[in-house]
């Protein structure tokens, strides 16, 4: 007899919406489900939902999967063996012991980086026999004209299901998913192709009829070799290329043939982060930066450092557009990386150009992002995201574009001594790496700071600090003499608190409130201070406290409500590290 665990997709079952429920496929069970039937498997679906989904379940699970971000999911041995061949081979022999029950995912799915969510998706389904609703903001993006139905996070979201699915050998859940690709492929931005294609790819003749629809769409796209071969396997590439010389197809400006030597040298240059050997190579004038397209080459998929050291060259125009009428700002957004942005619009990039089909780089941005990425508080001292960097940088070059040598009132406070300056540049600089480290350092990789000497705070003794808010200081008793290194720290540190004021307004702020004051170098200083004073000042570092608590929590919830614009996106490029491909960070 077989006793095999079949399964049924019903509209009826799950009262109006998709869902897949488990049905027991024996000998015995009659053709036709009735009624009490259905009410019996609904209960068990959600006794097994409960299971899983409960805390007061974990004590009896007997194993773990450690998802990429560290976070644990219980799972229970027995019910995934007897769901799954996969887990029942994983499971088998003395591999939990050795384990000691903790199941690493990047070991299971060991091709792709998957988010928790997308693993919770598919081991609910092995539970349960049922597809829930797409989870909340994960599969919706910042976008508020968008419809979500291709956007990046729900493309991203499907993919994922799809691999993890391949992955646990769960056929009709694989079937579905790619179905469900399959009905919005028309929607889809032609770059986000390669991301469902390379998914495709992997699952092989599972997938076999995504992966034929996506390459009769790529074959017929005005996507370039080089990004073909940035995103795909080489046989995927060979196939798309061999299929358009067999239709003859030459759309755009020569997609079809790969950059000459002094284009490839060049591209080879970057990869190595060679910026020198770059110089060089333009010495021998067979091509330009421009025609190379290598400010397009480096935002898409090189370090920021080597971006930024090919920008200070100063030989390549910052709004140029590639083939395909994409800016270089255009690909950064697509990147995803805040230093790189920064570094453009400081050199002059356009925040308010358009793609040929009407978008910005903050739109882009915007599609590219999950809502609940977005609008997660970001806890104080932590690092924000990236994607919510990018569109807050975009955001505030749109608002407002200043010369980055505007007077800044709160470097006035500091007085006119330069000795005073650099003391109140450092300790804002330092403020700011620990409340704001990723926008910090951002700012600071824009100004070079870690090419100056730190001042060294040390040798200013306590009643100099204690006279801190003097505009002048008597040399007589504090003889300082500023130098080269000195001007060169003072400059970088200017240059970084002009950096953040222009692109984190918000951080900004919050730093004015807590340095800005008139006595804030004195709380600093005990001395010999009576009781009374001592009280006083503690009083007053309490005040200061909540200032900055209730200052930076505004921060926050002002970032919730920035202004959102429609748009559509699309993608460059996909980045390998360490052999695995990230889809949510794919360019």
């Amino acid at each position: 007899m077989d006793s095999r665990t079949g399964f049924s997709d019903s509209n009826e079952i799950s009262g109006g919406s998709s869902g897949i429920y488990c049905v027991a496929s024996t000998e015995t069970l009659s053709k036709e489900v009735t009624p009490p039937d259905i009410s019996a498997l609904r209960r068990l679906s959600e006794t097994l939902e409960s299971v899983f989904e409960s805390t007061d379940f974990d004590f009896y699970s007997d194993a773990k999967i450690i998802t990429t971000d560290g976070r644990e999911i219980s799972v229970h041995r027995c019910l995934l063996s007897a769901r799954s061949l996969f887990f029942k081979n994983v499971f088998s022999g003395s591999a939990v012991k050795e384990r000691g029950g903790k199941f690493e995912l990047k070991e299971l799915a060991k091709d792709f980086d998957v988010r928790f969510e997308s693993v919770v998706a598919v081991l609910g389904y092995i539970y349960t026999g049922k597809v829930k609703p797409l989870p909340e903001g994960v599969c919706v993006c910042v976008d508020e004209d968008c419809s979500h139905l291709a956007c990046r996070p729900a493309l991203v979201f499907m993919v994922e299901v799809l691999y993890v699915s391949f992955v646990f050998q769960i056929s009709e859940l694989v079937t579905l998913y790619e179905r469900q690709l399959l009905d919005i492929l028309d929607k889809v931005a032609t770059d986000d192709i390669t991301i469902i294609l390379s998914v495709a790819d992997t699952c092989g003749k599972s997938c076999e009829r995504l992966s034929t629809s996506c390459i009769e769409i790529l074959v017929r796209s005005d996507i370039d070799i080089l990004t073909l071969e940035k995103s795909l396997p080489h046989p995927v590439v060979k196939q798309i290329m061999d299929s358009r010389a067999e239709l003859g197809l030459t759309l755009g400006p020569e997609p079809n043939t790969f950059p000459d030597k002094h284009v490839k040298r060049i591209h080879r240059a970057l990869d190595s982060d060679d910026v020198e050997l770059v110089r060089m190579l333009l010495k021998e004038a067979h091509t330009t930066l421009d025609d190379a397209y290598s400010l397009h080459y480096a935002v898409a998929y090189c370090d920021a450092k080597t971006t930024t050291e090919l920008l200070d060259l100063g030989l390549a125009d910052v709004n140029h557009r590639n083939p395909r009428g994409y800016t270089v700002l255009h690909v950064a957004a697509r990147r995803k990386e805040p230093k790189i942005i920064v570094s453009l619009l400081t050199k002059g990039a356009r925040p308010s150009d358009l793609t040929s089909d009407g978008r910005k780089a903050l739109q882009i941005s915007k599609r590219l992002t999950r809502a609940v990425d977005y609008h997660k508080a970001t806890e104080e001292g932590k690092a924000s995201p990236k994607d919510k960097l990018c569109i807050e940088i975009l955001e505030q070059a749109e608002r407002r574009d200043p010369l980055l040598g505007e007077a800044s009132v709160s470097l006035a406070l500091a007085g006119d001594d330069l000795r005073m300056k650099l003391l109140y540049l450092e300790n804002r600089v330092l403020l700011a790496q620990l409340l704001f480290p990723e926008e910090a350092k951002v700012a600071m990789d824009i100004a070079k700071v870690d090419g100056t000497s730190e001042f060294q705070l040390g040798s200013i003794n306590s009643k100099m600090l204690a006279d801190a808010q003097r505009s002048t200081v008597d040399l007589n008793e504090a003889p300082f003499k500023i130098q080269e290194e000195h001007l060169n720290r003072l400059r970088a540190l200017s240059k970084t608190v002009e950096v953040g004021k222009r692109f984190f307004p918000r951080c900004s702020e919050v730093l004015n409130n807590i340095m800005d004051v008139d006595d804030l170098s004195k709380l600093a200083y005990v001395g010999d201070d009576t009781p009374e004073e001592r009280l006083r000042k503690k009083s007053r570092y309490t005040e200061l406290q909540e200032v900055l608590k209730q200052a930076f929590n505004e921060d926050k919830e002002e970032y919730k409500y920035a202004i959102s614009s429609s748009s559509s996106s699309t993608t460059i490029g996909v980045p390998r590290h360490n052999n695995k491909l990230n889809l949510q960070n794919r360019l």
